[in-house]
């Protein structure tokens, strides 16, 4: 595991002295010169911590004063509330939520935004777009002939040995011949449920769930069973076997083990284990989506659910495209007993993947470059959660919840008082702001209640503006359902 900066380690310290209350709200916080003194660090290192300090809002700068402790207001929201254990919902309700969704998704495109929060990904400057095109550069130098001849079927031998040891570190040993390059986490999710299932079968998937998962079934003639899920630990084990008792055969079940989208859970080990263990008992083919686990704020890596697959049920998805490089769309699955069959679909759905972008990609992912890039993304993303989650906690009205989650691009938030997300959509894109629904990641209407809101890019005036408005607006929905919101 890299190291992290120094200055990062002593904020740290810093802020765990804060939380356990050595240190406490009105404190004056020792002074630069005292802080290069204790710890024998430079001014720059000195300076470096106290600004980590005051973007995380742990600090507050009084001009003449110096910087006195605090503790960020986002402390004052209480944790999302964790579902009822009662019955999954029944998969038969489950039709036309292509194209709920796609009204959404639409609507935002046509209207002029001024701040984005509806999607799952971090800003431009965020992504290491001038390495890439390096490595892209060298590559066609090398090889000149890169983009007039065909691309092996597969994928690019070297992108795929690189991922196959980086694969090492999340608990999986696969051979590079067992991994299949596809066009992102969505195309590997549409080959898994194709290799699994047949029109008219049940998949289990958690909820709230990834509305695109939700648009993939209905388009494959699908029908989703909703498994209630804890922001805290992921799908119920308890709602599944309940499920399963109770319901049609579940002929497969998709879960996001790591930083749940739209949740942001992280299943326990424990949970993971007995999720594996239970889904092979039963014969169900597990489809792990594993599109986030990179962006963890703990840079140890998350053993996947494939980890603890013995019998090649579990089919393993994962994509590059939030953690590396959104307009390379590069994605990858090992899809265990269903290896052959997959590659034969995804030849004859979109044959190979053009070859340039997975050696740029290897290219860049083989050097430390990789890792230093991944560590100021957490970092950034660190930051950006925790000035948003802050930001709501002071502008929306009370009773809003929202658990910060240990990493990812956004924060699920809990509207309070019956306000309506649908209703908040329709007020926030009349003023230029685009939010995500809670209505889009389920098929019912059990989460209307909610929005996800994006924290990929870093927090500008524009962004604070944005969540100070749609405080505002959820104010007024709050005191009346007429959606009359004063300027």
């Amino acid at each position: 595991m890299i190291e992290q900066p120094l200055y990062r380690r002593l904020a740290e310290h810093y802020r765990q002295a804060i939380e356990a209350g050595t240190l406490t709200q009105g404190d004056r916080f020792p002074s630069v010169r005292t802080l290069m003194s204790r710890h024998a660090v430079s001014l720059s290192t000195a300076l470096q911590l106290c600004r980590q300090l005051e973007s995380d809002g742990w600090l507050e700068a009084r001009p003449r004063s110096g910087n006195f402790v605090r503790r960020p207001r986002r402390h004052a929201v209480r944790p999302l509330t964790e579902p009822p254990p009662g019955q999954a919902l029944d998969p038969a309700r489950y039709v036309g939520m292509h194209a709920r969704v796609s009204e959404f998704i639409a609507r935002g495109r046509q209207s002029p935004i001024k701040v984005n929060f509806s999607s799952a990904r971090s800003a431009p400057s965020l992504y290491p777009g001038e390495a890439l095109k390096n490595a892209a550069t060298r590559a066609l130098r090398r090889d000149p002939e890169l983009l007039v001849r065909p691309a092996p079927n597969n994928g690019n031998a070297d992108f795929r040995n690189l991922l196959a040891r980086r694969a090492m570190a999340n608990g999986m040993l696969l051979a590079p011949e067992e991994i299949l390059v596809t066009q992102g986490c969505i195309e590997a999710l549409n080959l898994a449920l194709r290799a699994t299932t047949q029109p008219g079968d049940i998949v289990a998937v958690e909820s709230p769930t990834f509305y695109g998962l939700l648009q993939v079934l209905e388009t494959l003639g699908l029908r989703a069973l909703e498994i209630p899920t804890s922001p805290q630990t992921g799908i119920s084990i308890e709602a599944l076997e309940l499920a399963v008792r109770s319901s049609d055969p579940i002929k497969a079940l998709v879960v996001v083990p790591h930083l749940q989208n739209p949740l942001g859970s992280i299943m326990p080990d424990s949970h993971k284990a007995t999720l594996v263990k239970f889904c092979a008992a039963h014969d169900i083919p597990l489809i792990e989506d594993d599109t986030y686990s990179a962006l963890t704020n703990d840079e140890t890596p998350l053993k996947a659910l494939k980890s603890w697959d013995r019998e090649g049920k579990v089919i393993h998805c994962a994509s590059l495209h939030k953690v590396l490089a959104p307009g390379l769309r590069l994605g990858w699955m090992n899809a265990g007993r269903w290896q052959a069959r997959v590659e034969m679909l995804k030849y004859v759905q979109s044959r190979y993947n053009e070859e340039l972008a997975q050696i740029a990609a290897a290219d860049f992912m083989s050097s430390s470059a990789y890792d230093r890039h991944l560590r100021r993304l957490r970092g950034s993303l660190k930051v950006q959660r925790a000035r948003s989650a802050e930001a709501i906690a002071t502008h929306f009205p009370e009773g809003t919840r929202l658990t910060e989650p240990a990493g990812g691009l956004a924060l699920w938030v809990e509207l309070p008082g019956g306000i309506s997300s649908s209703a908040l959509f329709d007020a926030a894109l009349a003023e230029g702001i685009f939010i995500a629904p809670g209505l889009m990641f389920s098929n019912s209407n059990r989460f209307d209640g909610y929005v996800r809101l994006n924290c990929g890019a870093p927090y500008t005036d524009e962004i604070d503006w944005g969540l100070q408005r749609l405080g505002k607006i959820c104010h007024a929905l709050g005191r009346d359902r007429r959606q009359v919101v004063p300027k």
